[in-house]
C-alpha cells in the first residue's frame, strides 16, 4: 500500500481534538447511526442496489453512477492497522463484522472508514446493509463517550442533572459519595432537600439554588463559579464549600431538557486561603505598637472569632518589665493574663491547676491539645515569653493539622513583636534611667532664689533628648541659673546633654562671666580646624539638625545645642546673661508687666568664630524669670510668637501663685495635650535679696596695718551676729588673706562678710595673680598662709572681676542652725 493510502489510514488526532474545540454544537448521534451514516444496501453478490445521500456525500458518487455496480468499486482492502485482514484475497470481499476499511473516493483518493455490515433476512433482493462511517470522526465519538464514562464514574467533580421540575435526575459516582446512599434512594429530590440549610455565598446573587437554576432554564445564560456553603449529607455537622456552575441542557432540536450542575468541593483550599488571609492580617494588625500589652491585645483581635471562640494571652512578669529570664526554663507558675478575648484586658496574675493544658505546656515546654483547647509557648529562641490559650466552642470545635499549624505560626510572628516590644521596653527605661541620671536630681535650696521646674521628655516611642536645666550655687551667695537643648533625641542627645551639662557646673564653680562660659562650651563642641575641612571659598560647613557637624574635642558629640546662662546676685540684685542661639527669658518684676530682654544672641553652641556678649539686667526681689526650651513654645498649631503671647499671659495673670502651681499653670495652657514632639525643659525662679543686716563691707588702704585693722573690723562683726565661735578661724583667713593683698597687689583691698546659710568672707583686691595652694618645706620662710587657710574653711577660691580679683571662703557655723536665710 503506497503511503498516501496509510496517511489516509491514520487516525489524524490533532484535526479530531481541533474538532472538540469547534464553538459549534455538535450532533450527539453516533457516527454508525442510520440516520446520519453512509448507508449502501447489497445483494447476495455484493452489488450496490441501495445508495443513501450519506454515502453520496462521503465518497463523491452519486446513486445513478454506482447503483448496480459491485461493492469493490468503493470498497478496498482492511486498512494497514486492521488485524489479520492484511492478506484478504478479494478486495470487495463482503465485510465480516465491524472493520476498518479503506474506501475509494469519485477523486481516486482513499478514505479510512469503519465498515460494519447488518445482514437482512427475507428480504427480497437486499441481502445486507453495509453501513460506512470516516473513522476520525467515529474514533472522536468514542473519546467523548470515554470522556463521558470518565466524568460519570471516576472524576471527581460532582456532576448532576435536574429535569425542568428542579428534581435530580441523574448524578455521577463524585455526586453519589457526597450524599452518601444509593442514587435510587434520593432520585428526584430537590437541591433544598439534598442540602437542607445550605446557602449561596457569592455576592450578586441569590442564596438559594433553586432560584439560580430557575434563572439559567429561563434565560439559557449560564451561572460560573458560584460558592455554595453547605453540609455533605455524608458528612453531617461539618461546612463544606463548593464551587458550582450551571448550565441548561436542550437536545438535538433545541428542548430544554433540564439543568447540568457541576461542583466541586474547595473546602481544604478555602480554609488554606483563610489561614494565608489571617496570617496576612496578623502582619498588618500584629506588632503595630512596642507595647506587650497592646501586642497581645492584637492577637486575640486577630484570632477572635474566626479563628477561636476566646483567646487568652499570658506573659512572665519579666516581660512586661524589659527584664532577662533568669535561665532558660519557663516559669511554672505567675504568669500576668494580658488579655482575655471575652473580658478585654484584665491583667491580673494567673495561677493554673493541676493537669491543666496551660501547666503541662509550662513543663514541657511545647504546644498542648486538649479536645477544644489549643495551648501554644510564646518563645523567641530558648527564651520563654509566655502562653497563649485558643478555645473553640460550639461545632467544628476541633484543630486540625493545619490550623495547628497556623496556630504556631501565629504566635511565633507575635511572639517576635512581643520581644520587641520587651527590649523597647528595657532600653527605653535604660534611656529614661540615663537621662534622670543626667538631669539636676535634688536641687539644693538657696538664699537668693525660690524655684520650681519642670522636665517632659517626648512621647514613650522618641524617648529621651537633650534638654536640660540647673540651678548652681556660686560664691558670693550667688547663683547661676542654666537651661539648654542639644539638637535631636535618644541617648545620643542625652549624652551629649550629660557632658554639656556637667561642663557647665563645672566652669559655672569657677566663677566665669556667662559670655565666658559659653565660648568655653562652644569650644568643647566645636568643630575642629583638622576634622571639618572648609567647602569652596574657605567657608565652614553648615551646622543642621539632620547633618551635624562633628568634630572638635569630641568628634562623636552632637555639635548643635543652644544655651542660656544667668548669674543672679542677691546682694546687687543685679542678673547678668548670655545666650547661645536660645529663645530669650520671660522677665516679670515686682508690679509690672511680663517682657522679654532683648539679649544679644549669640550663635548656638558649635558653630564657632562668633563672641557671646553678655548682658546685665536688675531684678528686685520678687522678680520672676522664666528659662524654658523651644518645645514649650513650638506647637502645630502655633508658631514661637504665639507661644511668647501666651507665656507671658501666664506668667502675668498668676504671678502671686507659688511656682510649682505656676508651672503647672504654664504647661497647662502651652502643653494641653501633656506631650511635646520635642523634650521641654521649664524653670521658674523667684528672686530674693539679702538684708543689708547680713552684708557687712570694708575698704581698707593696701599698708601694713591693713591685716590688724582688719582683724579687728571682723572680730566686732562677728560678735553683733552672734558668731563668737567662728571670730578666732576667721581673723587668721582674713588676715592671711588681707596680707597677701598688701604685699602682692596695689591699690584698696575690700573686706565683705555675708551672713547666709554659711559664712562667707571675701578679700577684694586689684591683682590679677591667683594664688595657689602649696606645701612649703623645713627651710621656707612663707608659702604656708593659704595652706593653713584652706584647713580652716569648707571652701575657698578665686573670681575674678573688671577690676581685680576677689577670694573667698565659706565656713560653717558651729551648730548648723545660725543661718538667717533671706525671706525676701
Amino acid at each position: 500500500m503506497n503511503r498516501a493510502v496509510q496517511a489516509a489510514g491514520t487516525w489524524n488526532a490533532a484535526s479530531a481534538w481541533r474538532a472538540w474545540e469547534s464553538p459549534e454544537p455538535e450532533d450527539l448521534r453516533g457516527p454508525l447511526d442510520v440516520a446520519v451514516a453512509a448507508a449502501v444496501v447489497l445483494d447476495a453478490r455484493n452489488m450496490v442496489i441501495g445508495w443513501s445521500p450519506a454515502a453520496a456525500e462521503l465518497l463523491g458518487y452519486p446513486a445513478a453512477d454506482i447503483v448496480g455496480r459491485p461493492a469493490d468499486v468503493f470498497l478496498c482492502g482492511p486498512a494497514p492497522e486492521s488485524p489479520s485482514e492484511a492478506g484478504h484475497g478479494s478486495a470487495a470481499a463482503a465485510v465480516r463484522r465491524h472493520e476498518t476499511r479503506l474506501a475509494r473516493h469519485r477523486d481516486g483518493r482513499s478514505v479510512a472508514v469503519e465498515a460494519s455490515v447488518c445482514e437482512l433476512a427475507d428480504s427480497g433482493a437486499a441481502a445486507r446493509i453495509l453501513v460506512l462511517a470516516e473513522s476520525e470522526r467515529l474514533r472522536l465519538w468514542e473519546s467523548r463517550l470515554a470522556m463521558l464514562d470518565g466524568l460519570a464514574t471516576q472524576s471527581p467533580i460532582g456532576l448532576a442533572i435536574y429535569d425542568t421540575d428542579l428534581r435530580l435526575a441523574w448524578a455521577n459516582a463524585a455526586s453519589g459519595e457526597e450524599i452518601g446512599r444509593p442514587f435510587a434512594q434520593y432520585r428526584g429530590m430537590r437541591p433544598d432537600e439534598l442540602y437542607p440549610g445550605g446557602t449561596l455565598v457569592t455576592e450578586g446573587y441569590p442564596r438559594a439554588l433553586d432560584e439560580v437554576m430557575r434563572r439559567v432554564l429561563e434565560t439559557g445564560e449560564p451561572v460560573l463559579d458560584v460558592h455554595f456553603l453547605g453540609q455533605m449529607p455524608s458528612d453531617p455537622g461539618q461546612d463544606h464549600l463548593w464551587s458550582c456552575s450551571y448550565y441548561r441542557l436542550q437536545d438535538a432540536e433545541g428542548r430544554v431538557l433540564g439543568v447540568c450542575e457541576d461542583a466541586f468541593d474547595i473546602t481544604a483550599r478555602h480554609e488554606a486561603q483563610n489561614r494565608l488571609a489571617l496570617l496576612v492580617a496578623a502582619g498588618r494588625s500584629v506588632g503595630t505598637s512596642l507595647d506587650a500589652t497592646v501586642t497581645a491585645r492584637e492577637i486575640a483581635g486577630v484570632a477572635v472569632p474566626d479563628f477561636a471562640s476566646e483567646v487568652e494571652v499570658d506573659l512572665a512578669p519579666w516581660v512586661l518589665e524589659g527584664g532577662e529570664p533568669a535561665d532558660g526554663r519557663g516559669p511554672q507558675s505567675g504568669l500576668l493574663r494580658v488579655t482575655h478575648a471575652a473580658e478585654g484586658i484584665a491583667r491580673h496574675v494567673v495561677e493554673y491547676p493541676p493537669g491543666s493544658p496551660q501547666l503541662r505546656s509550662l513543663s514541657s515546654g511545647g504546644r498542648v491539645l486538649v479536645e477544644n483547647v489549643l495551648v501554644v509557648p510564646m518563645r523567641v529562641g530558648a527564651g520563654p515569653l509566655g502562653l497563649v490559650t485558643f478555645t473553640r466552642t460550639g461545632k467544628a470545635a476541633v484543630f486540625d493539622n493545619g490550623e495547628i499549624s497556623l496556630a504556631d505560626e501565629l504566635v511565633a510572628r507575635a511572639a517576635v513583636c512581643v520581644d520587641n516590644a520587651r527590649r523597647f521596653t528595657r532600653e527605653h527605661a535604660a534611656a529614661l534611667t540615663l537621662q534622670r541620671e543626667l538631669l539636676p536630681q535634688h536641687l539644693p535650696r538657696h538664699s537668693a532664689v525660690e524655684f520650681a521646674h519642670r522636665y517632659l521628655p517626648t512621647d514613650d516611642v522618641t524617648g529621651v533628648g537633650g534638654d536640660w536645666f540647673d540651678v548652681i550655687p556660686l560664691s558670693g551667695a550667688r547663683v547661676g541659673l542654666v537651661v539648654g537643648d542639644v539638637v535631636g533625641h535618644g541617648l545620643p542627645a542625652a549624652a551629649t546633654m550629660g557632658r554639656l551639662r556637667t561642663t557647665a557646673e563645672a566652669l559655672a564653680k569657677l566663677d566665669m562671666a556667662p559670655e565666658e562660659l559659653l565660648t568655653r562650651l562652644d569650644d568643647l563642641v566645636g568643630p575642629a580646624p583638622d576634622t571639618a575641612p572648609e567647602e569652596a571659598g574657605g567657608r565652614r560647613p553648615v551646622e543642621t539638625a539632620d547633618s551635624p557637624v562633628t568634630g572638635g574635642p569630641h568628634p562623636d558629640m552632637t555639635t548643635s545645642a543652644t544655651c542660656l546662662y544667668a548669674v543672679y546676685d542677691p546682694v546687687a540684685r543685679r542678673c547678668t546673661m548670655a545666650r547661645a542661639g536660645h529663645l530669650p527669658p520671660a522677665v516679670v518684676r515686682a508690679g509690672g508687666a511680663c517682657s522679654f530682654p532683648e539679649l544679644p544672641e549669640g550663635p548656638p553652641l558649635g558653630s564657632g568664630g562668633l563672641p557671646f556678649e553678655e548682658a546685665d539686667l536688675e531684678l528686685p526681689a520678687g522678680s520672676l524669670l522664666a528659662l524654658y526650651t523651644d518645645g514649650l513654645m513650638e506647637a502645630r498649631d502655633r508658631d514661637i510668637d504665639q507661644g511668647l503671647e501666651v507665656l507671658a499671659r501666664v506668667l502675668t495673670d498668676h504671678r502671686d501663685l507659688p511656682l510649682e502651681e505656676l508651672c503647672d499653670q504654664v504647661v497647662a495652657a502651652l502643653l494641653p495635650g501633656g506631650t511635646t514632639a520635642d523634650d521641654t525643659a521649664l524653670l521658674l525662679v523667684r528672686t530674693r535679696e539679702l538684708d543689708a543686716g547680713q552684708v557687712a563691707v570694708w575698704e581698707l588702704a593696701a599698708e601694713a596695718v591693713a591685716a590688724g585693722r582688719a582683724r579687728e573690723l571682723v572680730t566686732a562683726q562677728l560678735s553683733s551676729w552672734d558668731l563668737d565661735e567662728l571670730a578666732f578661724e576667721t581673723e587668721l583667713v582674713v588676715s592671711e588673706l588681707v596680707t597677701n593683698a598688701v604685699r602682692y597687689a596695689e591699690g584698696p583691698v575690700q573686706i565683705r562678710l555675708i551672713r547666709d546659710r554659711t559664712l562667707l568672707c571675701e578679700v577684694a583686691d586689684t591683682g590679677h595673680t591667683s594664688p595657689h595652694l602649696r606645701h612649703s618645706t623645713a627651710e621656707d620662710e612663707g608659702g604656708r598662709g593659704l595652706f593653713i587657710v584652706a584647713q580652716l574653711v569648707q571652701r575657698w577660691g578665686t573670681r575674678y572681676t573688671p577690676s581685680g580679683k576677689t577670694i573667698w571662703t565659706e565656713q560653717a557655723f558651729p551648730d548648723g542652725g545660725r543661718e538667717v536665710p533671706a525671706e525676701r
